[in-house]
């Protein structure tokens, strides 16, 4: 996936991205973190083609790319593996194979159990599973992820990050993930790129390296966070 000088601004207001330039290798899994407002959503938005950009390129695979939301979006009349035949049903999948595949896709994400149950008699962390589910449901080389942990407690969230590394590395799918989380970034992330304030410009990039320590996860938290709050102060003056 690369993406070229890509600058977004609506109508008559202010650039919203301006120049971005970044080029993603299949099966990386990246992180974007910056301030909010910055533009990291809209950047996703023209990457996933449901916003064009106002110049520039972007290049990412013919099959196109999945998109995952905050929050999960389930229609809370179906069951998890309903939820997940809907995006099957999209992609032109007969009736008769969709359950089994819903259900393929629910043991993926560790869900198998609860197949039958509705949103309402699921967790957060299940629903935000579910959600996981029906994005690799599309079948696309390219997840994107918005934020998709922000709403759920600290133990859960953890969870679903060695949840979600081991679905990444299980389906080999490239992920571009968005996150306020420093943190968050450096635990998921083979690379962390920061956007600057508006309008977002790529301030900075970082590898996190595949066998850390705590401590150097640590110093690379606390470098990534010294530079955003500088891209915060620069804005706000």
């Amino acid at each position: 996936m690369r993406l070229k000088d890509v600058s977004k601004r609506y109508g008559a207001g202010p650039v919203v991205l301006d120049g971005v330039s970044l080029d993603v290798q299949p099966g990386e899994f990246v992180c974007l973190v910056g301030a909010s407002g910055c533009g990291k959503s809209t950047l996703l938005n023209v990457i996933a083609g449901l916003d064009g950009a106002s110049s520039g390129t972007v290049e990412i695979p013919a099959q196109g790319a999945a998109l995952m939301f905050q929050e999960s979006a389930l229609m809370p009349w179906l069951t998890a593996a309903r939820n997940v035949e809907l995006a099957l049903g999209l992609r032109g999948i007969p009736r008769a194979q969709r359950r089994e595949r819903a259900r393929e896709l629910l043991d993926v994400v560790n869900l198998a159990d609860a197949a039958d149950k509705r949103p309402h008699e699921l967790s957060g962390g299940m629903r935000q599973r579910v959600a996981l589910a029906r994005a690799l449901a599309q079948d696309r080389p390219v997840l994107l992820m918005d934020e998709p942990f922000a709403a759920l407690d600290a133990i859960t969230r953890d969870l679903l990050h060695e949840e979600l590394e081991r679905v990444w590395r299980t389906t080999g799918r490239t992920i571009v993930f968005v996150t306020h989380n420093v943190a968050e970034a450096v635990r998921l992330g083979q690379r962390v790129v920061l956007l600057s304030s508006r309008p977002g410009r790529v301030a900075g990039q970082w590898r996190t390296g595949a066998r850390r320590s705590d401590v150097a996860s640590a110093r690379l938290v606390t470098e990534i966070t010294d530079r955003l709050r500088k891209e915060i102060r620069r804005n706000a003056s």
